[in-house]
């Protein structure tokens, strides 16, 4: 499809829910667009990642969960956190499970001050600051905004067609679990052009016992790498710095 500039360049953009420490892939997704849209005024979804994710202890896989209340209609961004000191608890487990870890020694002074600095009783606003403080780390740039910044409608596609809209973008970079419901053609019709997030060929990383695991938080390639982290990464191919 014939694309319209915006300004000198193509705007990329991607749009997501707001996980808690997501895992490489979401950053390789943050690093790929020229705005990173954190999808927070939509349901919130129980079990899900918007809350948890996983990480290595002993060789084993451990869910790390933020505890919430929430009831079948609220939305993302009004979650709020049930259990006041979570990051302390959460700090002391991911000390426990990478204390051995190549890179903890350079990195935990970092993470440690991230995690201690939490004060936010709502659980989107969380998931912000730890995306935003790690995009420092590994060396993105990136514009983070929320959905719930825009003025835009719609339903499913057409909601976030709307919101591509909203923000100016010209291509819009989904997830590819995304394939099975997303109205292509109405954002062609838009002039906008969908491509596809390809998460397949990762490199394997030094990470500590067991099988290699990919889908984990990024914080296990972080403790296992330090600076080094981009380059197990697609879109960031020079050493990080902090």
């Amino acid at each position: 499809m014939q694309l319209m500039k915006t300004g000198n360049k193509f705007k990329k953009v991607a749009i997501l829910q707001s996980n808690y420490v997501p895992w490489k892939g979401c950053f390789d997704m943050i690093a790929a667009v020229d705005e990173f849209i954190i999808y927070d005024d939509v349901q919130y979804t129980n079990r899900d990642w918007r809350n948890r994710n996983k990480i290595k202890t002993n060789g084993q896989i451990q869910w790390l969960t933020i505890p919430v209340y929430n009831s079948r209609s609220d939305m993302i961004r009004d979650v709020k956190v049930s259990l006041e000191n979570w990051n302390v608890k959460h700090w002391k487990t991911l000390q426990t499970s990478y204390a051995r870890a190549p890179a903890f020694r350079d990195t935990s002074g970092f993470l440690e001050e991230l995690y201690r600095s939490q004060r936010s009783a709502y659980l989107s606003e969380i998931n912000v600051k730890f995306i935003r403080a790690i995009n420092s780390f590994l060396g993105i740039d990136t514009r983070i905004t929320s959905s719930s910044d825009y003025d835009y409608g719609g339903e499913r596609s057409e909601r976030l067609l709307a919101l591509c809209k909203a923000a100016g973008a010209d291509i819009y970079l989904s997830g590819p679990a995304a394939r099975s419901y997303l109205d292509v053609p109405l954002f062609e019709q838009e002039k906008i052009k969908v491509e596809w997030m390809d998460y397949s060929g990762y490199p394997e990383y030094p990470q500590m016992d067991g099988p290699f695991e990919h889908a984990v938080s990024i914080l296990d390639l972080i403790f296992n790498t330090g600076s080094s982290a981009g380059s197990f990464m697609k879109f960031i191919k020079k050493d990080t710095a902090q």
